[in-house]
């Protein structure tokens, strides 16, 4: 089994496969008569094609620990998905572009520590593995296509790979 090493979520590393939805470090400007501050535009929500349309839902996420085994990804091919925790719960992103097949490029895969202050917005057809929350149970807010019509691809990797816990350079979470 392959290790795969934790990066830490950041914009720059994450953009080739969406956005990352943080407050920290983001623009935002006052609303509400100055009480409340608004960081807009923190995702760009893609429903797709042919009258997709997009909706808000929810999901609880069961609790997983390390070490973490990665054998299948999943990608939406018609439109993004957006997960952002409520319950301030850290969560492990995977990520593959695709391979010249259309299957995930398992040389280019890649493994995010998202803190609980941070949400991910995946591009439509971006190979993800499914929900991973760290350590306790967390919910969290989806936004994605809902009209029903077929946006999910699921791959089975070549090889599993596991997922440590320890981030790049050897620094523990």
């Amino acid at each position: 089994m392959n290790i795969l090493k934790l990066e830490r979520l950041a914009k720059e590393a994450f953009a080739p496969f969406g956005d990352v939805i943080e407050i920290d470090g983001s623009d935002w400007y006052p609303i509400n008569a100055g009480t409340t501050r608004r960081y807009h535009g923190l995702a760009s929500i893609d429903p797709g094609l042919e009258g997709g349309r997009a909706g808000i839902s929810m999901a609880r996420g069961d609790a997983f620990n390390y070490p973490l085994t990665v054998s299948m990804l999943e990608r939406h091919p018609v439109g993004s998905q957006a997960w952002i925790p409520c319950t301030q719960t850290p969560f492990i992103v995977v990520v593959a572009p695709n391979g010249a097949d259309g299957l995930p490029d398992e040389t280019r895969l890649r493994a995010f520590y998202a803190q609980g202050s941070q949400g991910v917005n995946y591009r439509a057809g971006t190979w993800h593995h499914p929900l991973a929350t760290l350590g306790r149970q967390g919910d969290f807010i989806i936004v994605d296509r809902i009209d029903g019509a077929p946006n999910c691809d699921e791959a089975t990797l070549r090889t599993a790979y596991c997922i440590d816990g320890s981030y790049k350079g050897g620094q523990p979470v």
